[in-house]
């Protein structure tokens, strides 16, 4: 679609210049890239021309998309969801009280509470807040964005706690005393940095951070880890452990089981090997023999439970990619604590008082089951009775308990939390109890949720999840958008709801695009996990085309069974899904009428240059290398972008301050575009980080953006006032 003329809107829309990231390009990589790319100068986040240039995309972009008579009520919808006080107020127990992190229309920052666990269990919680994010945001003059807390096991009195600016991955820590509802005058404080902590005792952090020069990766992250005692700076704290520049990075980890803490060091050489190195006092570390594709999951009794994501021989014997394995630190002695089956993969583990939760998928189903060891070294598993065809997840298990709480969901169903209580070594004859649920947030009672599968270009099975009113989907050729990821071992999955909100979750789906008479698929192409560790590999570094073809397969599908055309097909995905969107849309264009691109990897050339890339070519491979760039070029976006192509009206959306996905990649693809004669819609938050957003507002407010935009494209208003979607 060719580019027009499109009015500006008034001055009042033009966006705040942000506060200058850390990590611009570097000036001569961009000098000598500006030879061969005219758009580079847009990778200069916080220059003058290029903030112009954002402030003038925004306007006029936004003047078209909020002038859609759908645009306002999809927002209000949108903010209704997000900041409902009726959602679960999921937490996690430690030491007898329940913590929890909330946001609401009254809290828009957020609050972190607890309360007490009996009180939780009511359904009725009597709530006491820690924090109030919006209090300290405007007693402090900062624009605090709420992050992580690290607390000191078992008493929970001591936290590390996470604030930044806006939103980014940069940020501060600040120690505060749970019991005086306090920051600690005088206590530890991490000035902003890409920060990683753990508590070693009451006195003592392990810090990886920015601590000076030669202190970080060339991925911006900590090379070197410090131990700061109380009352140490930085610069005179102690250099404990020490990486390669080329490494991702450096992190510290503690585990505590019963009364020893497990000190762990995490190398990762690449975004998915890493060296793990175990001490469990304040002697020489020792590198465990676990292999580098394995994820350290916590210590049980002694053993540390690592995910196998390769084959593993092991003092002669083998044990199987995608199994969780129980590794004794004393002994060096293995044993396997769950071997998923063909159609099964391991998500994740909880590890309780005495034995463990496993979650795991069975044909992309949630599943969840207790795991203790018995006689002889054998992990048994018993399962936990929870609804089937949804999600499962693992909310909170350990903090001094044998307890688990669980919740369940899917596209049509909302959230629910269940109470599983310890057998205490009896076999449990009832099913957990269901202790919350949140409301319905569309009517779902006439929508069917199918899944199919779609043969890829090598014949390997695709399955994805079909979401729409029964109507909709019987008269065929419905709006529908596809969302795909591919990427990074993260399984796409039919979830309701769940924080950060993605317009892929049922509760927003379902209100702003299902009721109107708009289809949902979920595409669970490999790159993911959902068939274990082997699903990614599959689509690694030469081989990305193949979560790309398996994409194409699924739109194939889609528009050979009537579900819908090419002229009311779009696609969405954000991050490497923003990469898997540009793909299509210079692969495969005539199949899509609408592609929304969010925070994306476009230039895959300089990639590795911008942000945190170079920390992904474990994912990607290196541009660098010829080899690798053999087949990196045949599907970067930014180097296949052609004139005269069928190319829809793509919507590309990026903030100023993600310094995880560099804003410059979704710049130059809108300005490419632009100068290949091409329209597009732009927009770009100067908050948020790699989320996009800052506060649940923000959210509403892009969320809607992106319907409206499916909306515009896909379902002319002349057909919606004739009564069809």
């Amino acid at each position: 679609m060719m580019r027009t003329a499109l009015p500006a809107v008034a001055a009042g829309l033009a966006l705040a210049c942000g506060q200058i990231l850390a990590q611009e390009a570097a000036p001569e990589a961009a000098e000598e890239a500006a030879q061969d790319d005219p758009h580079v100068w847009l990778e200069e986040i916080s220059s003058p021309a290029a903030l112009e240039w954002v402030r003038a995309e925004n306007a006029r972009s936004l003047a078209v998309l909020e002038a859609d008579p759908r645009f306002e009520p999809m927002r209000r919808e949108a903010l209704t969801i997000l900041t409902s006080d009726a959602r679960i107020p999921f937490g996690e127990i430690h030491d007898g009280a329940v913590y929890n992190f909330w946001q609401d229309e009254a809290h828009v920052r957020g609050i972190w509470r607890r309360a007490g666990i009996e009180s939780y269990r009511s359904g009725d919680p009597e709530w006491e807040t820690l924090i109030d994010y919006d209090a300290l945001a405007e007693q402090e003059g900062e624009n605090w964005v709420a992050g992580a807390r690290v607390c000191l096991e078992p008493e929970y009195r001591l936290c590390m706690v996470e604030v930044s600016d806006g939103g980014k991955d940069a940020s501060v820590w600040r120690e505060f005393d749970v019991s005086r509802k306090a920051f600690v005058d005088g206590g530890f404080h991490l000035p902003e940095a890409k920060t990683d902590v753990a508590w070693i005792d009451a006195d003592t952090l392990l810090v990886g951070t920015d601590s000076g020069p030669g202190s970080l990766t060339d991925s911006g992250y900590a090379r070197t880890l410090v131990r700061l005692e109380r009352g140490e700076t930085l610069r005179r704290a102690p250099r404990v452990f020490e990486g390669a520049p080329s490494d991702v990075g450096v992190f510290p980890r503690v585990e505590r089981d019963g009364g020893t803490a497990h000190v762990f060091v995490q190398r990762a050489t690449s975004f998915f090997e890493t060296e793990y190195y175990h001490s469990s006092g304040a002697g020489e570390s020792t590198r465990l023999p676990v292999p580098l594709n394995s994820d350290l999951y916590g210590v049980l009794d002694g053993r540390a439970l690592f995910l196998l994501r390769e084959p593993w021989r092991h003092r002669d014997s083998t044990y199987a990619e995608g199994d969780l394995v129980a590794y004794d630190l004393a002994s060096g002695a293995v044993e396997t604590a769950f071997a998923a089956a063909d159609n099964q993969a391991f998500q994740d583990v909880g590890i309780a008082e005495s034995g463990i939760v496993v979650q795991y998928l069975e044909d992309v189903s949630g599943r969840a089951a207790r795991v203790e060891r018995g006689e002889r070294g054998r992990w048994d598993a018993q399962p936990i009775a929870l609804p089937d065809n949804g999600v499962v997840k693992i909310v909170s298990a350990g903090g001094g308990t044998d307890d688990v709480m669980l919740s369940f969901e899917s596209l049509t169903t909302p959230n629910a939390l269940y109470y599983d209580a310890a057998g205490n070594g009896e076999p449990r004859k009832s099913a957990p109890r269901k202790i919350a649920e949140a409301p319905a947030f569309y009517d779902a009672s006439d929508v069917v949720v199918e899944q199919r599968f779609a043969r890829s270009k090598d014949g390997t099975e695709i399955p994805y999840f079909l979401a729409g009113r029964k109507d909709v989907l019987e008269r065929g050729n419905a709006p529908t958008v596809q969302y795909g990821y591919g990427g990074f071992l993260n399984a796409v999955l039919p979830v309701y709801y769940e924080d950060p909100g993605r317009p892929q979750h049922g509760a927003l789906a379902g209100r702003l695009w299902l009721s109107r008479g708009g289809v949902l698929v979920l595409a669970n192409i490999r790159g993911g996990s959902e068939y274990g560790p082997a699903w990614h590999a599959a689509a690694l570094e030469e081989n990305r085309q193949k979560a790309i073809d398996d994409f194409i397969a699924v739109s194939e599908a889609l528009i050979e069974s009537g579900v819908t055309s090419p002229d009311r097909l779009g696609a969405v995905g954000r991050s490497n899904g923003g990469l898997l969107m540009g793909a299509i849309l210079t692969q495969r264009p005539e199949l899509y009428a609408a592609i929304d691109i969010g925070v994306p990897l476009f230039d895959m050339k300089r990639y590795t240059q911008l942000g945190a890339g170079a920390s992904w070519i474990g994912e990607y491979g290196d541009p660098e290398d010829p080899e690798d760039w053999a087949y990196i070029s045949r599907y970067s976006p930014y180097q296949n972008l052609r004139p005269d192509e069928p190319y829809p009206q793509v919507f590309l959306y990026t903030s100023t301050q993600d310094d995880r996905v560099h804003p410059g990649h979704a710049r130059k693809a809108a300005a490419r575009l632009d100068a290949l004669g091409y329209d597009y819609f732009y927009y770009e938050n100067t908050e948020g980080g790699h989320g996009g957003t800052s506060n649940q507002e923000q959210l509403a407010y892009r969320t809607a953006l992106e319907y409206a935009y499916f909306a515009h494209m896909l379902m002319p208003l002349s057909d919606t006032a004739a009564g069809n979607p």
